[in-house]
């Protein structure tokens, strides 16, 4: 008899299991939506992106609620905003005793893993395999079992570790595999396949590249994110070292953990394009274009190489079959600056950095080829991805399920506001790249941001004003909207207990 019961609830375990899909979620580092091809990218092609977004929804309003590394990686993993859940900024405490979806999965018949960056503090939690990764070359990964010596280019290593770890896992349970690649993170070093993508390319420039700060916050002028100024010439521009022991130790750190051979063929790419550009003795807006190109070609090198391993993904779950039955998501902890307001880099309120991109493939549930239009945050990836494995979402998080969503309903009281709060304190004298403290709320068409350094307010049409050039708040004919803006400011300021900041 016991035998019996026991093969039968072996059997429901196993009838659970086939169930329940398995999760796989991509995540970029800096990866701006205006370099997606599906989300209309006007300077590269993203092929295999593109195919998820063609096989599955794509979320045109989904924005980030702190856009800095390690706060965005613990919304994604808490639902919770970034005061509620401890990591305000990168080197914040993230709380440990709060509920995170990976260990709620966990409790839920699921293996666990994260493959990747992980830039939260403390080691993963939830996860039943784990290996962390730094920078665009790697010698060695951090694992829950150890120090594990591999060597290759970072985006390459971490997709042939997923692919492993998917191939190597218990069937008998569903999975869910947290893939954090390091691109496209500064400093933008492209792999050895990748160094001669764009050459024969020139980058169209953003209009607002020269950029004059006119009607924004104080801070905007001052803050050490513009391209014309402040990339760093060895360790961003990819220029000679010059033995500045502050602006080269990283990039001589960096390129150190390259081999000979792919050192050597760096050299032979970089070097004959270093001594054209010294012999040009740029000044002025001619050598912040050339600063533009250079770094905009490495990024959008490193974004292809993330374009096929997503390729090689799809690929493998296609082949193996795995693909009836897992999820595919993509996303990035935030968006980034490419040249828009003379900036890289991202944190502020504005578009560029806010938007974050969103994919998701659910078989037999998502419609191909579908646009989403309504307002959604990383905060809600944590309840949308326990909704799927049909785990019980805790009450405590702030974010939303978006599975309705994925299943082409419309909840009657979906948000109509979203809440931003960049706050990052990175321990020194002033802000991290000087960029002021600030809270906000973003709407369909209209945003309002307070920066409360400087006691000043923004407002932008965002339909009339989609690059948010013009400063509204003092005007007169927009004083009810205003209003309006800073009482649903309040109120979710108020609700996500943040009112007393």
């Amino acid at each position: 008899m016991k035998t019996i019961v026991s093969i039968f609830i072996l059997g429901l375990f196993q009838l659970n299991a086939a169930k329940q899909p398995n999760i796989l979620f991509i995540y970029t580092d800096d990866h701006s939506q205006n370099t997606i091809s599906s989300y209309c990218s006007k300077i590269n092609k993203t092929p295999n992106i593109d195919t998820l977004a063609r096989e599955g929804m794509q979320f045109n309003q989904s924005f980030v609620v702190n856009s800095i590394c390690g706060p965005a990686r613990a919304c994604i993993l808490s639902g919770l905003y970034s005061q509620a859940n401890g990591q305000t900024g990168n080197r914040a405490k993230f709380r440990q005793d709060i509920p995170i979806f990976p260990e709620i999965l966990q409790q839920n018949n699921y293996q666990t893993a994260m493959i990747g960056k992980w830039h939260v503090s403390g080691e993963p939690k939830g996860f039943d395999y784990w290996a962390i990764s730094h920078g665009y070359y790697v010698n060695s990964l951090k694992t829950n079992s150890g120090k594990e010596q591999v060597y290759g280019y970072t985006t390459e290593v971490l997709t042939d570790k997923a692919l492993n770890w998917i191939e190597a896992r218990d069937e008998e349970k569903p999975f869910m595999l947290w893939l954090c690649h390091n691109a496209v993170h500064r400093s933008f070093i492209p792999g050895p396949d990748y160094l001669k993508n764009y050459d024969d390319t020139t980058i169209p420039e953003p209009t607002t590249l020269f950029d004059d700060y006119k009607g924004k916050n104080p801070g905007a002028p001052i803050a050490q994110m513009q391209i014309a100024k402040d990339l760093f010439p060895a360790y961003d521009l990819k220029l000679p070292v010059t033995g500045d022991q502050i602006l080269d130790s990283g990039a001589t750190r960096k390129l150190g953990n390259m081999n000979a051979k792919d050192r050597q063929a760096w050299d032979k790419v970089y070097g004959p394009k270093n001594k054209k550009f010294k012999e040009s003795n740029l000044s002025g807006k001619a050598l912040t274009s050339w600063n533009y190109q250079r770094y905009m070609k490495d990024y959008l090198r490193c974004v292809d190489a993330v374009d096929d391993s997503v390729g090689r993904i799809l690929r493998y779950l296609k082949e193996t079959g795995l693909d009836k039955n897992t999820i595919v998501i993509y996303s990035a902890d935030q968006g980034f600056y490419l040249g828009e307001h003379g900036w890289y880099d991202k944190r502020w309120m504005y578009e560029p950095s806010m938007r974050t991109p969103l994919i998701v493939k659910w078989p037999n549930t998502t419609k191909s080829t579908s646009q989403n239009e309504n307002l959604v945050q990383n905060i809600d990836m944590a309840p949308t991805i326990l909704a799927m494995a049909g785990a019980k979402i805790p009450e405590s998080m702030h974010g939303k399920s978006l599975v309705p969503l994925l299943k082409s309903e419309q909840p009657a009281d979906w948000r109509d506001a979203v809440y931003y709060h960049y706050q990052m304190d990175d321990g020194s004298k002033r802000a991290s790249h000087r960029v002021a403290k600030h809270y906000g709320v973003r709407t369909d068409q209209y945003k309002l941001i307070y920066f409360y350094e400087y006691n000043f307010w923004e407002l932008y049409d965002l339909d009339k004003d989609p690059d948010e050039m013009k400063n509204l708040a003092d005007n007169p004919e927009y004083q009810t909207i205003v209003k309006s803006l800073k009482t649903k400011l309040t109120d979710l300021r108020t609700k996500f207990k943040e009112a007393n900041l």
